[in-house]
């Protein structure tokens, strides 16, 4: 009988979350679906157009472009940041001086908001009062490093202030993880012969199977994200140079007045993300369930 009235009231308490989940986070998703196949501008009607503003969205160029600088920003940034920071974490794992110092030096940047990150490779990256100009002050006359203003080079100016602020994240994950490996396999690997490298290769980069999958996770929701970055380092340009889904949406919503095309946006990121993410769930999860039951 008690550990019934125990599950009762428990689920009674936890009544008010569900109804908050249910209607400020799927309602309103459900409502932004519902808006996007409206005609809405400054403010949102039910005249429903059907996929009007999705024609519209793949119609537009800035929107085009977007989804290039994305893809683009966010197979560097994952990429970057899964390499470094495992090679960071594989460093401080050998026991070296200072390690507690140095674990606190890589993590650092992560501490900071995108925004200050955004602002302090602005600095670094500008022609007139940056690197470019300190080295070329100090003799180094055809020295360049104009990204944040070059539109070839924009949005890679932007993963490398991603990647620099979010390695150190990905090595404190992978650290804990390596150290959470039983000695004896080192041993026996060593006994084995087997070189360093391909013990890493093929036995501890399995072992962080999990550890990984964390960090891809906090690394995508960061690249859809990706806004207050791109608008404190580069805003957007040069001309559109640096554009990504997220800031195309905040101005068309808040600057540009067209909720419609706005949500529109928001839907198809939503849909992707959905896309990318439902299947490694069921692998993950249902599918190793159903096969362990």
């Amino acid at each position: 009988m008690r550990p019934r009235r125990q599950i009762a009231t428990g689920t009674i308490a936890l009544l008010p979350v569900w109804a908050v989940v249910v209607v400020a986070y799927l309602g309103t998703i459900a409502w932004t679906v519902l808006i996007s196949f409206t005609g809405s501008r400054t403010l949102p009607v039910y005249d429903f157009v059907g996929f009007a503003q999705y024609e519209r969205l793949f119609g537009t160029s800035r929107w085009i472009v977007s989804i290039g600088n994305i893809a683009t920003f966010g197979v560097l940034f994952i990429g970057c940041c899964l390499i470094i920071g495992f090679l960071l974490a594989v460093a401080l794992d050998q026991k070296v001086r200072a390690e507690g110092a140095l674990r606190t030096i890589y993590l650092y940047p992560y501490s900071m908001s995108f925004i200050v990150t955004g602002l302090v490779w602005q600095w670094i990256m500008n022609p007139e009062l940056g690197l470019q100009r300190s080295l070329r002050d100090a003799g180094f006359e055809s020295f360049t490093f104009d990204w944040a203003v070059n539109r070839d080079m924009a949005i890679y100016a932007v993963a490398v202030a991603g990647i620099w602020q979010a390695s150190g994240l990905v090595m404190a994950i992978l650290l804990a993880g390596l150290r959470g490996i039983d000695q004896d396999l080192w041993k026996a690997t060593k006994v084995d012969g087997i070189p360093t490298w391909r013990v890493y290769l093929s036995i501890v980069l399995p072992l962080l199977k999990p550890m990984i999958v964390t960090a891809v996770v906090l690394l995508s929701v960061a690249v859809v994200k990706a806004y207050d970055l791109v608008v404190a380092l580069t805003r957007g340009g040069p001309g559109i140079a640096s554009e990504v889904p997220a800031k195309f949406v905040m101005d068309n919503l808040f600057e540009r007045s067209n909720i419609g095309l706005a949500t529109a946006a928001s839907t198809v990121m939503l849909v992707t993300v959905l896309t990318a993410l439902v299947p490694w769930l069921y692998a993950e999860y249902f599918r190793g369930a159903k096969g362990h039951g």
